[in-house]
């Protein structure tokens, strides 16, 4: 079939359809598809990446909290050292007096 135009005319569902109304529809479709899968697919990628950078912050902020006890541990044996040479003055100066 033909329309008043000569553009060629399809059945669908006993109405009749241009041609090019059954292209626009089917492209309409197809860069639907492709847009949604497209998102689809960026949104796994964004998960993806924020997972990772969530892996990496959890292992700087445990690197944080093991450098803070080293620092506390260095401060306590400093102070340990501290106390082992007044001990040892004390000592000299016991010695020298020949105690």
């Amino acid at each position: 079939m033909r329309s008043k135009d000569n553009a060629p005319i399809v059945e669908l569902g006993g109405e009749e359809m241009p041609d090019v109304v059954i292209v626009a529809l089917i492209s309409l479709a197809g860069t639907l598809f492709g847009s949604i899968a497209g998102i689809m697919t960026a949104n796994k990628l964004t998960t993806y990446r924020i997972g990772e950078l969530e892996n990496k912050v959890e292992k700087f902020n445990n690197l944080v909290e093991r450098m803070f006890k080293v620092e506390q541990n260095t401060a306590r044996q400093w102070d340990r050292i501290d106390e082992i040479k007044t001990d040892i003055a004390e000592i000299k100066a016991t010695i020298q007096r020949g105690e």
